[in-house]
């Protein structure tokens, strides 16, 4: 337990000598009382005395080293992770709404069948850092970056359908996932880019060439999935989007091939997220402080009890 301690202030030691000082030169001067046949009364004085002795010394040492502040280091790291920062960037639009994706349930809507593709999706990646972007007319930050697959999966469940509104702000969207990914520490950073219509350029805001700009200079990899018929969604800008940004574009007409686009992203190679060193610091001094205030209470208390000098 006290294996590698130290102390803070080690100069207060020489406080010990001030102590040794005193003791010498600052003699309590006492009136003189003179007993005859005394023998037996001063035997059971110097006992007491070297007690009491014993005792001032004592806690004068604990007092001492309490000030000393004895501590301990002890250094701990958080394991590194080894996985991607990856901003999972989710159409919400209206059309989100049409039904049939699923062979098995026909009456769920597509983003139905997204969020629970990517429920799962998430959960398998217990070692990503991964944040969630939602879009329509405009786009927000849904969850930032979290290793905490549960929460994550919390707020996906949470999400509806034109929460961000009715149309398609593509290439905005693509932008806020690049920001999400911005201040992150991995040497892979990804976009998952959800969609399955064009881009509204009456709402889009940001030119394409602005958005891949981004993702180029911040050095986040698109990888867009296109749902739907192919002709329901813009395949030669998610084309475009995945060349430029060193990815690659998907395209899924149904549940199962949406299910098959997400377990080859899975596959993608991992990076290592640095790890953090932290150090600890224990304070002991609260142990010679203990033993200096009891062995300073039990001195007063002695002194003063009838037949101690």
């Amino acid at each position: 337990m006290f294996d590698g301690i130290y102390f803070e202030f080690p100069q207060i030691a020489s406080l010990i000598f001030l102590f040794l000082l005193c003791s010498f030169l600052c003699k309590m001067k006492l009136p003189s009382i003179y007993f005859p046949h005394t023998a037996e009364f001063l035997k059971r004085s110097v006992s007491a005395s070297k007690t009491l002795l014993f005792l001032k010394w004592l806690g004068i040492a604990g007092m001492i080293l309490a000030l000393m502040s004895p501590v301990k280091d002890e250094p701990y790291e958080l394991e590194p992770k080894e996985g991607y920062e990856i901003a999972l960037i989710l159409d919400a639009s209206e059309s989100m709404q049409a039904e049939g994706f699923d062979a098995q349930n026909h009456y769920l809507t597509r983003f139905d069948v997204v969020k629970e593709i990517v429920g799962e999706f998430v959960k398998e990646r217990q070692n990503d850092n991964i944040g969630l972007v939602v879009f329509g007319a405009f786009s927000f930050i849904a969850s930032p970056p979290t290793y905490d697959a549960d929460i994550l999966n919390k707020i996906l469940s949470q999400l509806s359908i034109g929460m961000a509104g009715k149309y398609t702000a593509l290439n905005t969207s693509l932008a806020q996932g690049v920001n999400l990914l911005k201040m992150g520490d991995s040497k892979t950073k990804i976009a998952i880019l959800l969609t399955d219509g064009y881009s509204t350029p009456q709402i889009d805001k940001i030119p394409l060439d602005v958005a891949i700009d981004m993702a180029k200079k911040e050095g986040v990899k698109v990888y867009p999935i296109g749902i739907g018929m192919p002709h329901e969604y813009n395949q030669d800008v998610l084309l475009r989007i995945a060349n430029e940004s060193g990815g690659v574009a998907f395209g899924a007409s149904n549940a199962n091939e949406l299910k098959e686009v997400y377990k080859t992203i899975d596959k993608l190679e991992k990076s290592e997220i640095r790890g953090e060193s932290f150090t600890n610091v224990n304070y002991y001094y609260q142990f010679p402080l203990f033993i200096s205030l009891l062995s300073l209470m039990l001195y007063v208390y002695l002194r003063n009890k009838r037949g101690y000098a």
